[in-house]
């Protein structure tokens, strides 16, 4: 039996968008790839995204979005979770994201943007490379 967890990710649709087919399959993906994925569901704020990051520990929060709100969602999302102590927390984001636009959302505290046709294997790659998995409390 593994010392160390599953890398937990807590995925998140901010806003009004209700478009959600792509994080649910990545959500599959990632679970396919071994870890563990909370999705928090559609239409969610800034607030509820930090409050669910606190609740559930992940180490990754993903943010998902197709509409033009992201360049306001995504660094609200950085701020509440900074409010809440929680800088140690990956944050990446996903969606329909002009190239032109991933500069300032890495500015902003997100670590990486990916976009439509990304592999989930691309993705996975990137989230074990960054992500440092803690011990597993119940294991001795």
């Amino acid at each position: 039996m593994s010392s160390k967890r599953p890398i937990k990710v807590l995925m998140a649709k901010p806003g009004l968008d209700g478009h959600d087919r792509g994080a649910k399959v990545l959500i599959m993906g990632l679970r396919d790839e071994g870890m563990e994925v909370v999705y928090t569901g559609l239409r969610q704020t800034p607030e509820m995204i930090a409050q669910a990051t606190v609740q559930e520990q992940p180490d990754v929060v993903g943010l998902s979005n197709l509409s033009g709100a992201y360049r306001y969602l995504f660094p609200e999302v950085v701020n509440e979770l900074r409010k809440r102590g929680l800088s140690d927390v990956l944050i990446i984001g996903g969606g329909k994201i002009p190239e032109e636009d991933i500069p300032f959302l890495l500015e902003k505290g997100i670590s990486a943007v990916f976009g439509p046709g990304t592999s989930i294997k691309t993705i996975a790659d990137y989230i074990r490379s960054k992500v440092q998995r803690r011990p597993n409390p119940t294991q001795n």
